[in-house]
């Protein structure tokens, strides 16, 4: 039986490939980092006691900061593979956390390829490179030897990241692959995310539970793919017997504007625009309110115009190509959210209805005893 070792499981990337995994036979282990509250969510379906004969999935308390403890997870597991999935992966707040995002996304992955240069150097390592290391592009489409032009700290980080996997692999002939992949979303982005947060807040809208959308730049574009097909990209990629770089994309490129109108579809809702700039509003034709309105905190100080990658290098090496595009990968999205604030609702508003049924009938046990106390 394999074994591979995921940094970073509880994410999205981590729970599809845990699952990926999983279905090929292999032991899974995953990092997780220690918090007060529980951040397994998004693998808690795949997750056995493992006290119970055959579990083949197992988490283990790690942080990419420290490297001594990553050293002492690879040594005590002994994995085949190695995938480098752990990151501050929000490209907004990394303007925020400048540094931190630096010392996770940068030094991280060196602790990592250290890890596996000092325990067992042909282990396999996968690390997550980002079409975000683009940046201010140089051509289009973007290729696996397009110069990187970062424009955030996250973008940065990630560029050091990837150099210093393709060094680690010409200077100990270590098998390690950077996949540079463009944006992938599915239900389990985080909330945060621009994508899952137009599908979660337009499911609100239509179902009445919220009233607005807060946005930034509506005319960034970006290629927007689907998660679970660009994890089996990363375990695709590392079953060559060359280690090598690979752009994973879908080749096309939409803005942030056609995003939200194609979720409102799904929903019913069609959007008129009125304004420009900061004072751009998204209007319901229907009910005539403003459901879209732009905020300056959600802009970028450096920001990306426009990403789109060309994945033809790992479609002839590997046969590798994006099943989902862009309108099913929205409907999909859109269902999801849909169906939960749905759920959702219909328990809250049962619970209302019992709550006013026991109102009611606490009244009526008032009215009934003041009547016998009276008489």
């Amino acid at each position: 039986m394999k074994k591979a070792l995921i940094i970073g499981i509880t994410g999205q990337d981590g729970s599809y490939l845990a699952e990926l995994l999983l279905s090929k036979g292999y032991e899974v282990h995953g990092t997780i980092r220690r918090a007060s509250t529980f951040n397994t969510g998004r693998i808690d379906h795949l997750y056995t006691d493992p006290h119970i004969n055959n579990a083949r999935m197992f988490l283990h308390y790690s942080d990419l900061t420290d490297g001594t403890n990553l050293t002492k997870i690879i040594q005590k597991i002994k994995p085949e593979e190695v995938y480098n999935l752990g990151a501050q992966s929000h490209v907004r707040v990394s303007f925020d956390i400048p540094e931190y995002t630096a010392m996770v996304d940068a030094l991280g992955t060196l602790k990592v390829l250290d890890a596996v240069k000092e325990t067992n150097p042909d282990i396999r390592v996968y690390q997550a490179s980002s079409s975000e290391m683009f940046g201010k592009v140089q051509t289009m489409p973007q290729k696996e030897n397009t110069p990187f032009y970062p424009r955030s700290p996250y973008g940065v980080a990630k560029v050091f990241g990837y150099w210093i996997t393709k060094n680690y692999r010409e200077a100990y002939n270590m098998r390690a692959w950077n996949g540079i992949l463009f944006n992938h979303e599915s239900p389990r982005r985080g909330e945060t995310f621009v994508t899952r947060k137009i599908t979660r807040s337009l499911a609100k809208i239509k179902l009445g539970i919220d009233e607005k959308l807060y946005l930034g730049n509506l005319d960034a574009k970006r290629d927007w793919g689907y998660a679970p097909d660009y994890v089996t990209a990363m375990w695709m990629m590392m079953q060559q017997e060359k280690a090598d770089d690979y752009v994973i994309a879908t080749n096309e490129t939409h803005t942030v504007r056609e995003f939200i109108i194609e979720a409102a579809k799904h929903l019913g809702i069609n959007i008129q625009w009125t304004g420009e700039g900061l004072e751009e509003k998204g209007i319901d034709s229907t009910s005539g309110k403003e459901i879209i309105n732009i905020d300056a905190r959600y802009y970028r100080p450096t920001e990306v115009d426009l990403l789109i990658g060309d994945y033809s290098k790992a479609k002839k090496d590997f046969g590798w190509e994006p099943r989902v595009k862009f309108k099913e990968l929205i409907k999909i999205m859109t269902e999801a959210d849909y169906k939960h604030f749905a759920s959702k609702k219909t328990k809250d508003d049962a619970f209302e209805a019992i709550e006013a049924i026991e109102d009611q009938h606490e009244k009526f046990e008032k009215r009934l005893q003041k009547k016998f106390i009276t008489t």
